[in-house]
């Protein structure tokens, strides 16, 4: 089978969420769900960080899912700062189970850029309340854990935070007030900005090795 983008549709709670799907060349051995920055700020599932976890992923023989929120490209409803969106992709996860039991049932790699993170360790903290499954990893890139947040404590303790010592959005001291009293290690890209430019050969090589261990 070649690698290939095909777009699929899940129900949201404000209406479609246009999702594209990346396949990889060989056998799925699971999948993987990366979300994208802040839509008010010109976030997409097309931003260069949200695809180069998604190539990592794939790679890695996972199907990627990479969704666009609330009122982007063809998603619909307006933006919700934050609560809505992690409804709308905690509702994709479960459609997603019931519609692909045989990737669900494999690996699980869940993370997301920016923004994206926030909504992650919020859904994170939601399933850990409701005894549901949980991923086998967690990728936050460009972590804002301390916005559009409700339970920023919630994190797995082996997940992988990966941030540019340089971010001008998301200082890396903001990251570490929240890693801190957690005992999560970070991962600083030197010379790093928040959206990683020059650097995403090094994010990407980062993420293939944390892969190769699951």
């Amino acid at each position: 089978m070649a690698a290939h983008t095909e777009m699929v549709q899940f129900d949201g709670l404000a209406g479609k969420i246009d999702c594209a799907f990346d396949w990889p060349e060989q056998e799925p051995v699971g999948w993987a769900l990366v979300l994208h920055p802040n839509p008010a700020q010109g976030g997409t599932r097309d931003n260069k960080v949200v695809t180069t976890i998604a190539r990592a992923c794939v790679q890695h023989q996972l199907v990627t899912v990479r969704p666009n929120f609330r009122g982007i490209g063809l998603s619909e409803g307006v933006f919700d700062h934050g609560q809505g969106e992690m409804l709308d992709m905690a509702a994709l996860v479960e459609q997603f189970r019931v519609r692909y039991p045989e990737l669900a049932s494999g690996q699980w790699v869940f993370g997301g850029f920016s923004f994206g993170t926030s909504i992650a360790l919020q859904m994170y903290a939601l399933w850990q309340t409701q005894n549901r499954p949980l991923p086998d990893l967690m990728i936050l890139a460009g972590s804002a854990a301390l916005r559009f947040r409700h339970h920023a404590s919630a994190i797995p303790s082996d997940a992988l935070v990966i941030h540019g010592e340089l971010d001008d959005v998301v200082p890396l001291t903001e990251v570490f007030e929240w890693a801190r009293p957690l005992d999560l290690p970070i991962t600083v890209i030197p010379d790093a900005g928040h959206f990683f430019h020059g650097k995403l050969l090094i994010l990407r090589e980062l993420l293939q090795t944390r892969l190769k261990t699951l």
